[in-house]
């Protein structure tokens, strides 16, 4: 991690230094900023990969500077510390997430070096992450995102799913990313707006099937296609659609007729979407949903709980799969509040008869908190990256090892 570079900042000298130190054994080269003026001078000078940020400080809090961050679009995997409530804390990781920064994790005051020497090592930003920040910073418009579309710049890649009591793989979910030549890798919270706003989402969500069910075509999801792994069968793909989606009376011919064309069954194909989509019209919603359910497509409502009316949607349409929001997951072992809701709701799901899916598993304590509290599947960094297809098969491989 010799490329890394962490900066601290926090009114305490003594902690400035203690933090320093441990960095710099770890690998990483470290700078000190006791007051926020020369903090932000460094952040534009310096770039920093890491930032160690005290919560509670005289002259600029802890989600000021957070908001000054934001504002200067800064890609810096953040640690957040202080000796106050861990709520506190958890509450100001949650806010810098709603900002767009890249929280790893928050420490409460005294911690141990092995606790910040592991959210240094296995949180840090990675190319990928890196490259994405710099994308956000690039301001899309309809006409670039329609040329976009035309040159093939908007890929999907693929994040694992599999069954928390087994470890077998049980299917993936499609996620777009848009490749600009010149600004990177942009993602799909900046694009899908656009697209919604300027009549380009059908053109979209064409594109994100097409290859979607390219995929799938090769074979992938043939029962006698050799997996060299546990498998559950049906092996699914989860595709995001739009609430605009929702108000084409012929998306679901256009939708079966695509799977007759590349020979995919209906049932290997999840359709998710968000509560606030679904409420966007709630009668043609109903209508269309319940079309696609009858046809054998499964339905999954993503983002539950973070939403105003969750149970009345999750009652109302005919959902098969029920998504456990990555922020109540992220801090389930640390937050009694996460954990009650995470477990509330594969509750309410199980009773419902809904397969339940945790998103955010971003390590094995998760993973088996979500095995005890019997969610059924889940996805997230510990398992897999989100990663091209053409690596697919090379994952499955890897996987299956860590599983003999």
């Amino acid at each position: 991690m010799n490329f890394a570079r962490l900066l601290i900042l926090d009114d305490d000298l003594d902690i400035c230094l203690t933090i320093k130190a441990i960095a710099e054994r770890a690998g990483l080269t470290a700078l000190i900023a006791t007051d926020p003026e020369s903090f932000f001078d460094h952040v534009v000078s310096w770039r920093p990969t890491h930032i160690a940020l005290d919560l509670i400080m005289p002259e600029m809090d802890g989600v000021e500077v957070l908001s000054r961050l934001a504002d200067l679009n800064c890609g810096a995997s953040i640690i957040i510390t202080s000796g106050i409530d861990y709520r506190v804390l958890d509450a100001a990781r949650r806010s810098g997430h709603e900002h767009g920064l890249q929280v790893s994790g928050v420490l409460q005051k005294p911690f141990s070096p092995a606790q910040l020497r592991t959210l240094l090592h296995t949180d840090g930003p990675d190319a990928a992450k890196t490259q994405m920040r710099a994308g956000n910073a690039f301001k899309p418009d309809a006409t670039s995102l329609a040329a976009a579309l035309r040159d093939g710049q908007v890929q999907l890649v693929y994040q694992p799913k599999i069954n928390c009591a087994t470890g077998a793989l049980t299917g993936f979910e499609a996620l777009a990313r848009w490749h600009h030549p010149v600004h990177g890798v942009t993602s799909p919270d900046r694009f899908i707006p656009l697209a919604e706003a300027h009549g380009l989402i059908d053109t979209l969500t064409l594109c994100v099937q097409e290859q979607a069910l390219t995929w799938m075509q090769d074979g992938l999801f043939q029962e006698q296609a050799g997996f060299v792994m546990p498998v559950e069968m049906p092996l699914t793909v989860s595709v995001n659609i739009s609430a605009r989606t929702l108000e084409d009376r012929n998306f679901a011919e256009s939708v079966m007729a695509l799977c007759d064309r590349y020979s995919v069954s209906h049932e290997h194909i999840v359709f998710e979407l968000t509560e606030t989509s679904a409420m966007a019209d709630p009668t043609s919603s109903l209508d269309l949903l319940t079309r696609l359910r009858m046809k054998g497509f499964q339905l999954s409502i993503d983002d539950f709980g973070t939403g105003f009316s969750s149970m009345k949607q999750l009652v109302r349409l005919p959902f098969s799969e029920i998504k456990v929001d990555k922020s109540f997951v992220l801090t389930a072992l640390k937050s009694e509040e996460s954990q009650a809701v995470v477990r509330s709701i594969i509750d309410l799901g199980r009773s419902l008869g809904l397969r339940t899916v945790a998103e955010g598993v971003e390590d094995q304590e998760t993973l088996a908190l979500l095995k005890e509290l019997f969610c059924d599947q889940a996805q997230g960094f510990h398992i897999a990256r989100p990663m091209p297809p053409a690596d697919v098969r090379a994952w499955m491989a890897d996987y299956a090892a860590t599983l003999a």
